[in-house]
C-alpha cells in the first residue's frame, strides 16, 4: 500500500441510546489474525452481551472485508459499519460494537444509526491518521551546501528531514514521496554542483495526523522513528 487511512491507537467508547448500552471498540490491525484475536478478546470480555457486532477491513482496496450482524436484523449492524469505513476510506482496522439490550426496540433505522454512531465515536477516539509510504534517502555533502539544501527542503512539500548529523560532512536522512525521487535528487545534485552522495536506505510508512508527521514505521509495522 502506498497510502491509506487507519487508526493511530486502540480505543473504547460507550453511549446509551433508548436504554440500550452500546460499547464501541476500535483498533488498527495488520492482518486477519490480529482482527480475529481482537474480536475474540471483546467477545470474551462481554460474553453476556446481547450482541457483539464485529467488522474489519484490510488492504488498500479493502481486499478483505468481514462483518456480522450477530443476531441483529440483517443489514442493520455490521453492514452500515462496513459501508461507513469504506466511505471514509479507512482500512486495516477492526471494530466491535457491543450491545446490551435495554428493553426498547430501536427499529431498522434506529439500529443502523445507533451502530454507525457508536463505531464513528470509537474511530474518533482512536484518531484516524494517514499512513503514507515514503522513501528514505541518505544524503552526504560539504558544509558549504547545507544552507542551500536546508532552504530547498523547507520550501518543498512532501520532503522531510528525519535527522541531520554533523561529522566531517553534513549527513541528512531525508524522507520523500517515491514518485518524486528523481526530481528531488536531481535538484539536490544541481544545488551542490554534483557534490552530494545520495543513497537509498529503505521505504517506510509515515504516520501523518493533520499534516503533522508523528512517526515512521517499517512495512512490517516496526516503529523506526518518532518525533
Amino acid at each position: 500500500m502506498k497510502s491509506h487511512f487507519t487508526l493511530l491507537s486502540e480505543a473504547e467508547v460507550e453511549i446509551n441510546i433508548s436504554k440500550s448500552r452500546f460499547i464501541g471498540y476500535a483498533t488498527p490491525v495488520k492482518d486477519e489474525d490480529e482482527a480475529i484475536v481482537f474480536i475474540e478478546k471483546i467477545k470474551k470480555k462481554h460474553w453476556n452481551a446481547t450482541h457483539n457486532v464485529p467488522v474489519y477491513v484490510i488492504g488498500e482496496n479493502f481486499n478483505v472485508q468481514r462483518y456480522s450482524d450477530d443476531g441483529e436484523p440483517s443489514g442493520t449492524a455490521g453492514v452500515p459499519i462496513l459501508e461507513m469505513l469504506k466511505k471514509e476510506e479507512i482500512t486495516n482496522v477492526c471494530i466491535v460494537v457491543t450491545r446490551y439490550f435495554g428493553g426498547v426496540k430501536l427499529g431498522t433505522g434506529g439500529l443502523v444509526r445507533a451502530y454507525t454512531q457508536c463505531a464513528k465515536a470509537a474511530l474518533e477516539a482512536g484518531e484516524v491518521v494517514e499512513k503514507r509510504l515514503n522513501l528514505l534517502i541518505m544524503a552526504s555533502f560539504d558544509y558549504h551546501y547545507h544552507g542551500k539544501i536546508q532552504n530547498y527542503i523547507m520550501n518543498e512539500s512532501g520532503v522531510l528531514v528525519r535527522e541531520t548529523r554533523f561529522t566531517d560532512k553534513v549527513e541528512m536522512a531525508i524522507y520523500m514521496d517515491p514518485e518524486f525521487k528523481d526530481v528531488i535528487c536531481s535538484q539536490l545534485i544541481e544545488l551542490t554542483s554534483n557534490q552530494v552522495t545520495l543513497m537509498e536506505a529503505d521505504e517506510h510508512f509515515l504516520t501523518i495526523k493533520q499534516d503533522e508527521v508523528l512517526s515512521a514505521e517499517s512495512k512490517k509495522g516496526e516503529v523506526i522513528w518518532m518525533r
